[in-house]
């Protein structure tokens, strides 16, 4: 699924922890066993049909490289700002809490009734909570593509696997916060017994051999605005995946989403820090970039989501979360609102001619999103029922 913003189109219904914009059908994903490129021929779709595992969908035409040269000595004089003002974010290991603290203990000699309390308590959850929770759980699991996308940006990456600049250390013990979120949303839902695993286990396989195109050219300050905004995203997704889930009685998962959530509030401090500090010693080029990135659209990378049956997946499990209210085209729209406002965009000064005109159109843009969306709102379609397998087939409005 691609997404797209332009002037007169508003986020989708089909916003959600990294939420997307839907674009015209024809650009839609086509699998056979994986997704489809978007510049295939008549012999690359021959050779989709001999292999097991085609190469990811091209969603779009593809940049790469578009940060200047010599830009990337920037980022190599922020080594030490890095080291002071972005790894104090992190949290030493042994003070990290861990997927074991919030489930059943296979140790203990209780644990076959801790298990039972944990079913019993998932019971009282209805099928549509579990399709925007088990949508978060994959996203997470893809977590592999997420550490990929970061280590493509120019002048930030972990050139060895094991370097110790200050960006490599981020990104690692990054990754290593995130990875807890998929083990411990995986292992609560297969305990909780309401949810088909293999189905589940099919998506994540599918999810990561896809990757994803959040179109950030490899580029630094594409790649950091991105995840100051999915950060949030996913801090407003899993915060509201716990109000829903203690309104249903289970204030144990409850408090396992709001942990969750916890961690990306803190992961987005720390993008937003690196953010802030581009508007400071170059503004003029900052603001091109997060007008860029406004006009791309920031895209979920779970859109390439996909179960072996359902090839528009990620828009029904989207639709899913925005009938919830656990994800919405609102949303989106007031974490606009809320990083131009934290990184002080309105006050800009000294910027270029092309400079002003990328201030005032992301300036603009959260208003214009919510009207467009109120009018969508107004005109929406009656829902449909969509089957999910995720949840045994059952069928959900969407």
């Amino acid at each position: 699924m691609a997404l797209k913003l332009n002037p007169v189109t508003c986020p989708s219904l089909y916003t959600f922890p990294f939420i997307a914009l839907p674009q015209s059908n024809n650009t839609r994903s086509y699998r056979v066993s994986m997704a489809s490129t978007l510049h295939s021929t008549s012999r690359g779709v021959e050779n989709q049909k001999k292999k097991p595992f085609t190469p990811p969908k091209e969603v779009h035409v593809q940049v790469t490289h578009s940060m200047p040269p010599q830009k990337i000595e920037l980022f190599k004089s922020l080594e030490s700002w890095a080291e002071d003002n972005v790894l104090v974010h992190l949290k030493p290991v042994e003070k990290c809490w861990q997927p074991q603290d919030f489930l059943p203990d296979p140790a203990s000699e209780g644990f076959h009734e801790q298990v039972m309390e944990l079913r019993k308590r998932a019971k009282e959850l209805p099928d549509d909570y579990f399709v925007v929770l088990v949508g978060d759980m994959i996203t997470e699991e893809a977590l592999p593509t997420y550490q990929t996308m970061l280590n493509t940006l120019d002048g930030v990456r972990d050139e060895t696997g094991a370097s110790l600049t200050s960006w490599a250390i981020w990104t690692r013990a990054w990754t290593a916060e995130e990875n807890r979120h998929g083990d411990l949303l995986n292992k609560y839902l297969y305990l909780s017994g309401r949810v088909d695993m293999k189905k589940i286990e099919k998506t994540i396989q599918y999810l990561i051999g896809s990757g994803m195109d959040p179109r950030t050219e490899n580029n630094p300050y594409l790649g950091f605005i991105y995840t100051s905004f999915q950060e949030r995203a996913t801090f407003i997704s899993h915060g509201n995946t716990a109000r829903h889930a203690k309104d249903h009685g289970d204030l144990k998962l409850a408090q396992i989403c709001g942990i969750i959530a916890s961690d990306e509030k803190r992961h987005e401090t720390a993008y937003t820090k690196i953010t802030e500090k581009l508007f400071e010693i170059d503004p003029d080029g900052t603001v091109l970039s997060f007008a860029d990135m406004m006009r791309k659209k920031i895209s979920m990378p779970a859109h390439l989501m996909y179960d072996g049956h359902d090839d528009n997946l990620f828009e029904h499990f989207s639709s899913v979360a925005q009938r919830l209210g656990v994800y919405t085209a609102k949303d989106y729209a007031d974490i606009l609102e809320f990083l131009v406002s934290r990184w002080n965009v309105e006050k800009l000064e000294g910027l270029s001619g092309e400079g002003r005109k990328a201030q005032d159109y992301v300036c603009g843009l959260a208003p214009r999103i919510k009207k467009l969306e109120e009018r969508a709102q107004a005109k929406k379609k009656p829902s449909s029922l969509v089957p999910f397998s995720w949840i045994f087939g059952k069928e959900m409005l969407v």
